[in-house]
C-alpha cells in the first residue's frame, strides 16, 4: 500500500515542473508510472517518458508532445496488445514495467548542437499552398529548432519546453533531447497492414508477430486509398513531389502538372515507399503533429522519422494489405487474407 501511494505521489510532483512553467529533465528521467491514462491539455514528466519508451519500443506515439492523445493511446494499447497484456483505465505496473525493459538509458539526454544543425539553409516562411512551392529550390526546415524538434521525434513546443532559454541556433550549445536515436535495431518485417478506420499502420515478421506500429492518415475524399492488398514497388528517400491536377485535390486550383523540389517540408515528406497502385504511396510529411488527425491526399502519411524507420525495414514486393475496417484475426487469418486480396 505504502509503495503504491509513494508510486502515485511521483506520478503528481513529476507534474510539478509544468505547473511551474516548464519540464524538467530530471523529472522526465525519474518520473514514475502515469497515474491515469487520461490526455491532458498539458504536458507531463511521466507522459514524456512513456512515449519516449514506446518510440523506443517501435510502437510510435507519433509526436513526443507530453500528452497522452489518441496517437500515444493507440500505440500504447497496441503494444499492450502485442505482449498479451491487459490495458484498462489504468497502466499497469506490468504493463510499464515490460515497455521500461525494452531499452536501456534515461528518457532525456544531453546533446550538443553542430554545425550542421544550424547551417541552413532555411526557409523564411513555408508556403500553405502547394503551388506556391514550385518556386522554391528546395522545401528545406524554416529553423534550427525544426530540424533538431524532428530529429529527436519531438514537437517544436516540448523541446522549448524542456530547454528554457535557449535559441537553438548556436553550434556548441547543450539542450536536452528525447533519447531515442541509435535505440532500434533491423526487423524482419513481412507485411504491412493498413487500418483505414483506425488510422494506424503495423508491421509484421512472417509468422504473423506484431513487429511495429505507428500512427497514420490514410486516405481522403477526393482520393480515397485502395482496398485488398498492393506491393511495394520502389523506396525514394528526398523525393520529388509531382502534382497531377487530375486528382484535384482541394485548395489546389492549377489545372497543369508541376513539381515540387525535395526536402523535409515537401507534400510527402523526406520518404517515398512506392506501391502498386497510380499515385499511391506510404511517406513523411511535413507537419507531424497532425498524423492521423486530418485526411491526407490519399496515401498514407506517417511522421518523416517513422517513414525513415520503416522504409529501412520493407523491400520491393512486400505485401501492403488495406483494412475496410478493425477487426482482429489470427496470423493464419491474415494471411489467407493476403492471398485472396492479391488475387483482386
Amino acid at each position: 500500500m505504502l509503495r503504491t501511494l509513494a508510486a502515485v505521489v511521483l506520478s503528481f510532483l513529476a507534474l510539478t515542473p509544468v505547473i511551474a512553467g516548464g519540464l524538467d529533465a530530471a523529472a522526465i528521467n525519474d518520473a514514475a508510472m502515469p497515474a491515469k491514462p487520461a490526455g491532458s491539455d498539458k504536458p507531463s514528466s511521466s507522459i514524456v517518458k512513456l512515449q519516449i519508451l514506446l518510440d523506443r519500443a517501435r510502437f510510435s506515439p507519433g509526436e513526443i508532445d507530453g500528452k497522452l492523445g489518441e496517437n500515444a493511446q493507440k500505440a500504447l494499447s497496441a503494444f499492450a496488445e502485442a505482449n498479451e497484456l491487459n490495458l484498462g483505465k489504468a497502466i499497469t505496473p506490468d504493463l510499464w514495467d515490460k515497455l521500461a525493459a525494452t531499452s536501456d538509458g534515461p528518457a532525456i539526454v544531453d546533446y550538443r548542437i553542430t554545425e550542421a544543425d544550424v547551417k541552413g539553409p532555411f526557409l523564411k516562411t513555408l508556403p500553405a499552398r502547394m503551388e506556391d512551392m514550385k518556386s522554391l529550390q528546395a522545401l528545406s526546415y524554416t529553423s534550427a529548432r525544426e530540424a533538431l524538434a524532428e530529429k529527436f521525434h519531438m514537437s517544436e513546443a516540448l523541446l522549448s519546453a524542456i530547454n528554457p532559454g535557449k535559441t537553438f541556433d548556436k553550434a556548441g550549445e547543450t539542450i536536452a533531447v528525447a533519447n531515442v536515436i541509435g535505440q532500434q535495431n533491423a526487423m524482419p518485417v513481412a507485411r504491412v497492414e493498413i487500418d483505414k478506420t483506425r488510422q494506424t499502420l503495423k508491421a509484421f515478421d512472417a509468422s504473423g508477430k506484431l513487429l511495429a506500429f505507428y500512427p497514420a492518415t490514410v486516405g481522403s475524399p477526393e482520393k480515397p486509398t485502395p482496398s485488398g492488398t498492393l506491393k511495394v514497388t520502389a523506396i525514394n528517400q528526398n523525393p520529388t513531389y509531382r502534382y497531377n491536377p487530375d486528382y484535384r485535390f482541394k485548395g489546389v486550383k492549377s489545372k497543369r502538372p508541376f513539381t515540387i523540389e525535395p526536402g523535409p517540408n515537401n507534400p510527402v515528406g523526406s520518404t517515398w515507399i512506392n506501391l502498386s497502385a497510380e499515385g499511391y504511396g506510404i511517406h513523411g510529411t511535413p507537419d507531424p503533429g497532425k498524423v492521423s488527425k486530418s485526411a491526407s491526399h490519399g496515401c498514407v502519411r506517417l511522421t518523416n522519422w517513422d517513414a525513415l524507420t520503416l522504409s529501412a525495414n520493407i523491400k520491393k514486393g512486400m505485401p501492403v494489405v488495406f483494412l475496410d475496417q478493425s477487426a482482429e484475426a489470427t496470423p493464419a487469418q491474415h494471411q489467407a487474407s493476403t492471398r485472396k486480396s492479391s488475387r483482386m
